[in-house]
C-alpha cells in the first residue's frame, strides 16, 4: 500500500498498521513530520523548527513493514492504480491520500507575495524574518509615518491561527523586545486582526469567541470584525475603501486542498476537498482513502463537515488503519464501519495566561484555559526530549519575558524585492 503525506493523518495510518500483514510506502516531499499547532511559535520566535519537527524515518524506524520516500506527488491514476511522482511511479493495492491543504487567497494569488500564510516551516521562518526586520528597519526610520507603518502588523483571519498569531505579535512588541531598541518604542506597534465574519473562532462557541475578543483587546490588539480585505499591496492593505498602511500582513484566512486531487477526476467542494464515503474511501474506489484536511465528510450527529484539525485527522487515520488491517488479514470486509468524529474539545491560546477552551460542553477562559492548552500541546509532541525542551523553553519565556529564537535568517535583498518565496523550495 502507498500513503501520500507524512502529517498527522498519513503518519498515524502507518503507525496503526505496524503489525499488519501489509507492505507500506509512505511518500512526503519533506523528510520530517511537523507539529503544525505550534508552528506560529516558530513564526513568533518562541521555538526553533527542530522543536516541533521530527524526521519521519526516525519515527518509523521500528516498523520493518514501512519504507519512506522523499518525493513530490504529481498525479494519481485511479484506473491503473498508480501514483506518479517526480522520481517515477508507484503501484498500489491500497492508497491513502493525506496531502493536507495549502493557503487560499480567494482568487487573488498575487497577494501571497505581500501576505505569507502559515503552513510550513519555510512560511514560519519567512514571517519571523519579516516581523523582526520590521523593528530593525523602524529603528533607523526618521519619518514618523513610515516608522508607524513598519510597526503595523495586520493578521487576516479570525480562526485559531489568526487569534494566536495576533496575540503573540502583541506580546513581542509589549513584553519581549522593548529594552532591545534605543530609538523606538516597540510598545506602540499596532496589531490588527481582521475577520470577515461577525465573530472570531467560528469553530468554537459564541462564549469562547467573546472571551477571545475581550482578551485580545485587553492586550491591545485591534479586532476588526465584518471587515473584508479587498486588496493587499506593498506596504498597505485595503479594507473596503479604507487604506491601511502596514509593513507586515500575515494571511490566516482560508485553505484549499492539494492540487494533486484534481487528477482524480472527481467533483471537489468549493475549497478543493474530496467528498468521501462514510468509511472515508472514494465512491467507486474502495481501495482509495482520503483523510485529513483533504477529506470532506459530514458528521452524522451535527450534519456539518468534520473540521480540519489535528484530532480529526488522527481519528480518521486510526479508522482507516483498522479497516485496512482487518481487510488485509481476512481478505474481505463487506460492511465497513462509518467514520464517527469524537469532538474532544477545541482551544486556542491568546497570550501569557490567556486562552480559551471548550471541552465537554464547558467553556473556559484565562489562566486555567492557558494551562490546559499548554499541557495538551506538550503531551501531543512526539518524543520525550521535545516535550521536556519545549516545556523548559516556555517556562523560561514565562519567567523572563524573552523570545529565544529571535534570529533573522535568509536573503535580505530577496525579502526587499519580494522574491524570497521563489528562491526557496517549500516543504
Amino acid at each position: 500500500m502507498v500513503i501520500l503525506g507524512g502529517g498527522f493523518a498519513g503518519l498515524n495510518v502507518a503507525k496503526g498498521l505496524k503489525d499488519a500483514p501489509v507492505s507500506i510506502t509512505l511518500i512526503d516531499r519533506c523528510n520530517y513530520h511537523l507539529f503544525q499547532p505550534l508552528l506560529y511559535q516558530v513564526a513568533t520566535a518562541v521555538l526553533s523548527p527542530a522543536d516541533i519537527a521530527s524526521p519521519i524515518r526516525h519515527i518509523l524506524r521500528g516498523q520493518p513493514n514501512t519504507r519512506v520516500g522523499l518525493a513530490e506527488v504529481e498525479s494519481i491514476d485511479l484506473e491503473h492504480r498508480r501514483v506518479h511522482l517526480n522520481k517515477g511511479g508507484l503501484s498500489y493495492d491500497y492508497l491513502v491520500v493525506a496531502l493536507g491543504a495549502g493557503h487560499s487567497y480567494f482568487g487573488h494569488d498575487e497577494w501571497e507575495r505581500f501576505a505569507p500564510g502559515l503552513k510550513t516551516i519555510e512560511d514560519a521562518l519567512e514571517i519571523r524574518r519579516r516581523v523582526l526586520l520590521a523593528y530593525e528597519e523602524a529603528e533607523w526610520e526618521s519619518d514618523e509615518a513610515l516608522r508607524q507603518a513598519k510597526l503595523t502588523f495586520v493578521v487576516v483571519g479570525g480562526g485559531p491561527t489568526g487569534v494566536e498569531m495576533a496575540g503573540a505579535l502583541k506580546e513581542i512588541a509589549s513584553k519581549a523586545i522593548p529594552k532591545d531598541f534605543r530609538f523606538i518604542d516597540t510598545t506602540t506597534a499596532r496589531v490588527i486582526l481582521v475577520e470577515a465574519g461577525p465573530r472570531l473562532l467560528q469553530g468554537m462557541s459564541e462564549e469562547s469567541a467573546r472571551d477571545a475578543k475581550r482578551q485580545l483587546e485587553e492586550m491591545g490588539v485591534e479586532v476588526r470584525l465584518e471587515h473584508t480585505v479587498t486588496d493587499v499591496r506593498e506596504g498597505e492593505v485595503l479594507l473596503g475603501d479604507e487604506r491601511l498602511p502596514a509593513g507586515n500582513v500575515i494571511w490566516a484566512a482560508g485553505i484549499r486542498g492539494s492540487h494533486v486531487v484534481r487528477s482524480l477526476g472527481i467533483h471537489l467542494d468549493r475549497i478543493g476537498r474530496v467528498p468521501v464515503a462514510p468509511d472515508l474511501s472514494l465512491p467507486q474506489h474502495p481501495e482509495v482513502f482520503v483523510i485529513g484536511d483533504l477529506a470532506r465528510v459530514d458528521d452524522p450527529q451535527t450534519g456539518e463537515a468534520v473540521p480540519g484539525v489535528a484530532p480529526a485527522a488522527i481519528q480518521m487515520a486510526k479508522h482507516v488503519a483498522r479497516i485496512i488491517q482487518r481487510q488485509s488479514a481476512t481478505g474481505n470486509y463487506p460492511q465497513r464501519p462509518s467514520f464517527r468524529y469524537r469532538d474532544k474539545g477545541t482551544m486556542a491560546t491568546i497570550g501569557r495566561n490567556r486562552a480559551v477552551a471548550a471541552i465537554g460542553g464547558f467553556n473556559f477562559a484565562g489562566f486555567f484555559a492557558w494551562i490546559l492548552w499548554s499541557l495538551v500541546h506538550i503531551w501531543s509532541l512526539l518524543g520525550f526530549r521535545k516535550r521536556v525542551f519545549v516545556m523548559f523553553s516556555w517556562l523560561w519565556g514565562y519567567l523572563s519575558y524573552t523570545k529565544n529564537a529571535r534570529l533573522i535568517t535568509g536573503d535580505f535583498e530577496a525579502r526587499k524585492t519580494g522574491d524570497a518565496r521563489e528562491k526557496s523550495d517549500h516543504c
